[in-house]
């Protein structure tokens, strides 16, 4: 892998490190970034340690966006490739069976945004900005900023966000419900660890099968979600860490959690 996305695997107990790593490019995305991005997100889709992933950028930015100078060359038909591929890969990074956390060092603007918007979570340093500038050089949002960001904080504050290509600081962000919490520069990954940590302490497979209530019933109307939530309830009701998690509360002691799920049944 080149050096373009570095992937720390023991970063802390139960949890990787994913950094954007072209500080002098402020770690724009160009069609390299995603070959490497490609390969992280396959590392971590077979590793089984870590619950959480925590993304975030070298230097002054986050991911400062697509690379305008890549861009700018892009015959029509790269273009669609590039745009697909972008999309593609940022779907594979939400359906991660993982925790992805976004620790949003410093610019999050374009692609970088909609990185952070493919997370579960962000956590913003203060000073950070976000924002979605594409309209500003003859663009619009390609990789989910259009999609994911209107599921986030409504049609109004994202057609506000993408038509101005405003940038908002980091406090306007929480304030919008775009990010889940602001904390100082020089604190920012160490919040992230003990946010791992604190999801790492938590059962896994409670918190997988809530993943995957979330994201799945959000696309649903209500009644098919309710009839999702009941499945992923009953899967998490099997499993062992249920057992555990059920009687160290009644034994006020703390889980030991193993994180399995229950074997199938087999069909009589």
């Amino acid at each position: 892998m080149s050096a373009s996305v570095e992937l720390t695997l023991d970063w802390a107990p139960a949890a990787a490190l994913l950094t954007f790593n072209r500080p002098e490019a402020l770690n724009a995305v160009d069609a390299a970034v995603l070959d490497d991005l490609e390969r992280a997100l396959a590392r971590l889709e077979a590793e089984g340690e870590a619950r959480v992933v925590v993304l975030t950028g070298a230097g002054r930015a986050f991911v400062g966006g697509g690379d305008i100078a890549h861009m700018a060359v892009l015959a029509p038909d790269e273009g669609e490739r590039f745009v697909h591929r972008g999309q593609a890969l940022l779907r594979r990074l939400e359906r991660l069976p993982k925790v992805t956390v976004a620790a949003i060092n410093g610019f999050a603007l374009g692609g970088g945004l909609e990185i952070a918007l493919a997370c579960d979570l962000r956590v913003a340093a203060e000073g950070a900005e976000l924002g979605l500038p594409e309209v500003t050089v003859g663009l619009i949002p390609g990789w989910g900023g259009t999609q994911r960001l209107v599921r986030l904080v409504g049609r109004g504050v994202a057609k506000d966000v993408i038509f101005t290509g405003r940038r908002l600081s980091a406090e306007e962000a929480r304030a919008l419900g775009l990010v889940n919490r602001v904390v100082p520069a020089a604190a920012l990954l160490d919040a992230c660890r003990e946010l791992a940590a604190r999801l790492a302490r938590a059962s896994f497979v409670a918190i997988r099968q809530a993943k995957k209530a979330i994201d799945e019933g959000a696309e649903l109307g209500l009644d098919q979600g309710l009839v999702l939530e009941a499945e992923a309830w009953l899967v998490n009701f099997c499993a062992d860490d249920r057992v555990e998690g059920l009687r160290a509360f009644l034994e006020k002691r703390r889980p030991a959690y193993r994180g399995r799920l229950a074997p199938r049944r087999q069909e009589s």
